[in-house]
């Protein structure tokens, strides 16, 4: 009698393992996605679900942490019963709260500029679609990007608030009670060019323009990597320095910056390559004078009514005339205020890759001419 107690104790527990196992398997096949492939970016994980879709930030400042978690879920379907943890966001976005200029020309060359609902800092953003927006009452002021306007904002209902996260930036204020999903444009952080563009597949699933997105970054990605191809066929191999001292410092690209490795995939040669920082490195100018006084190429960025001229250089800071590039007026400068600079290349890098190539390769003249760099005039 013991024994056949036992043997039924011992089968009711093997039915129990069995049972859990199988439960376990179910469970694990029900919460599996297919993960969306992404080719550069870094930070950025999407994850595919039947009735919603997983975008995890990593914090790009401490990457064994997650900056957020957004839970994008199709809003001509009821919400699920179950979702996982995360700010859940409701697309496509009909309208939405843009704090900076490079989003919304995203949205603009991806044909969601209509959901645009609002921006902060209207003055620095020059787009016609958000100016005309604003003449005709579409587009709402929604004030300074580091004070916004709570009122206006309040009166849009936007579906979410588009802004760019800073490290220790303490959260964001008044904004966070609002109970509107806050998506933080974390790109900016990638250390690749192409790595920050691939964003874009992320700001499409947002707004609901998946297949523009996608086919958007498949043809930046092909004219990125033919025109660095390009550029590594070259025979000449120019050096460079670039930007302007800013007070005390002088703000240049580290060589694992997205500027930095601009510069390598142009094929210059970079006087601060062998640095290993992924954002700018504030130097002294006699630090930057030893080290990239004899480049061959000077590239500027300033914001003017008008051009700038070897004499206005030389009217700032009489030490820029000792570089090389200077001497052998060798410089070209940007003037952000008259071209979309910084609008258009955190999703466009080819175009900027264009451009440097044709400064380092002087030699190579069919790339269809400079976009935004022109030589200095005296």
């Amino acid at each position: 009698m013991r024994k056949v107690t036992l043997l039924f104790l011992m089968l009711t527990l093997v039915l129990f393992l069995s049972a859990c196992s199988g439960k376990d398997k179910t469970a694990s096949v029900f919460i599996s996605g297919d993960t969306i492939p992404l080719r550069y970016a870094d930070n950025l994980t999407l994850v595919s679900y039947p009735d919603y879709t997983i975008a995890t930030l990593r914090n790009p400042w401490d990457t064994l942490k997650t900056l957020h978690t957004y839970i994008l879920v199709p809003a001509s379907q009821p919400l699920p019963a179950h979702l996982p943890e995360g700010t859940i966001v409701r697309t496509p976005l009909r309208k939405s709260v843009i704090y900076s200029s490079v989003h919304c020309s995203l949205m603009d060359k991806l044909g969601a500029a209509g959901s645009i609902g609002g921006v902060c800092d209207l003055k620095y953003i020059k787009l016609p679609v958000i100016q005309d927006g604003y003449r005709n009452g579409t587009v709402t002021d929604c004030g300074d990007g580091m004070n916004p306007d709570m009122e206006k904002i309040i009166d849009l209902h936007p579906d979410a608030i588009l802004l760019s996260p800073f490290e220790n930036s303490g959260g964001y204020g008044r904004v966070e009670k609002l109970n509107i999903p806050i998506i933080e444009c974390a790109d900016y952080m990638e250390t690749s060019a192409l790595g920050r563009a691939e964003w874009m597949r992320f700001y499409g699933l947002l707004f609901g323009v998946v297949s523009k997105a996608d086919s958007l970054f498949a043809e930046v990605d092909s004219c990125y990597n033919q025109l660095r191809k390009r550029a590594s066929l070259s025979s000449s191999s120019l050096s460079i320095v670039s930007e302007l001292k800013s007070g005390s410092a002088w703000y240049v690209p580290g060589g694992c910056s997205t500027i930095g490795r601009l510069f390598n995939d142009a094929c210059g040669r970079y006087a601060f390559a062998e640095d290993k920082h992924s954002g700018s490195i504030p130097l002294a100018f006699e630090t930057v004078f030893d080290k990239a006084g004899d480049a061959d190429v000077w590239t500027i960025k300033y914001n003017r009514d008008r051009d700038m001229t070897y004499s206005d250089l030389k009217a700032d800071y009489i030490g820029y005339t000792g570089f090389k590039a200077f001497k052998t007026r060798n410089i070209y400068g940007c003037n952000t205020a008259k071209v979309p600079f910084y609008e258009e290349t955190p999703f466009r890098p080819d175009y900027l890759l264009s451009d440097l190539i044709q400064i380092l390769h002087p030699e190579i003249g069919d790339l269809g001419g400079l976009r935004y760099f022109c030589k200095l005039n005296e």
